[in-house]
């Protein structure tokens, strides 16, 4: 798989509160390595240290392109119960770009293969979520292959996160779970979006071990959405 990808939807800033890098720095990094496309994704409410909603309901002030990168305001909200509740305000889903539903420890336990599985099905039917957010993680162990199917049918990308990937990653057996995630995804046919989830500018656009699981696994060019700037409305609220 020789393309290149040319979006990074899942990125963090200092506003995260466990991040490190600015909004600026992570423009500059996006343009120095060539994306054509950068979206910011900071945490919802329910993580240490993540901004209030007021934050994403002031977009407005980001211009809409800077240095020849286009930029999309997202969050990653948190789901926090086996129904795929997000803890994301009706006024905020109405001003960002895209949304990113994740399980994440300090807002949800693990609830057991049945009920974390509810819970991401239950995410992706949220007509506002347009991406799973690494679903790859044994601390919250799920049926991907039911997770993919569904996400398939309600329109909702599976994200192959390169930080899941990094030996230092807390996430637990994320290779391999991503491994059997890429290969239901090719057949249900689902979208997959490889994110970066930068939380230092470095790390912007570097997707160097979800391009070595693309090319080892065979998958499907046709859906990644990071190959074709066509796509990226798979991932953008409608």
């Amino acid at each position: 798989m020789q393309k290149k990808p040319l979006l990074d939807i899942h990125t963090h800033t200092l506003m995260s509160g466990h991040a490190y890098s600015t909004l600026r720095e992570n423009i500059e990094e996006a343009s120095r390595v060539g994306l054509k496309v950068l979206g910011t994704s900071e945490h919802s409410s329910m993580i240490p240290g993540a901004p209030k909603q007021i934050y994403f309901v002031n977009f407005k002030v980001i211009p809409k392109e800077i240095d020849g990168v286009r930029l999309y305001n997202g969050i990653e909200a948190n789901i926090y119960d086996e129904n795929g509740s997000i803890d994301v305000e009706e006024r905020t889903v109405s001003k960002v770009d895209y949304i990113i539903a994740s399980l994440h420890l300090p807002c949800i336990k693990n609830m057991g293969p049945v009920n974390n599985t509810k819970a991401l099905i239950g995410a992706a039917k949220n007509p506002a979520v347009t991406v799973i957010g690494h679903p790859d993680d044994s601390r919250f162990p799920i049926d991907i292959d039911e997770l993919a199917a569904a996400a398939a049918e309600y329109h909702t990308a599976l994200e192959l996160n390169n930080s899941s990937l990094n030996p230092l990653s807390s996430r637990v057996d994320a290779p391999e779970n991503c491994r059997k995630m890429l290969e239901a995804c090719k057949k249900y046919k689902t979208m997959v979006i490889m994110g970066t989830d930068s939380h230092i500018c470095y790390d912007i656009g570097r997707f160097d071990r979800a391009m070595a699981l693309l090319e080892e696994t065979d998958f499907p060019e046709e859906q990644v959405i990071n190959f074709d700037l066509d796509r990226l409305g798979y991932v953008l609220r409608k």
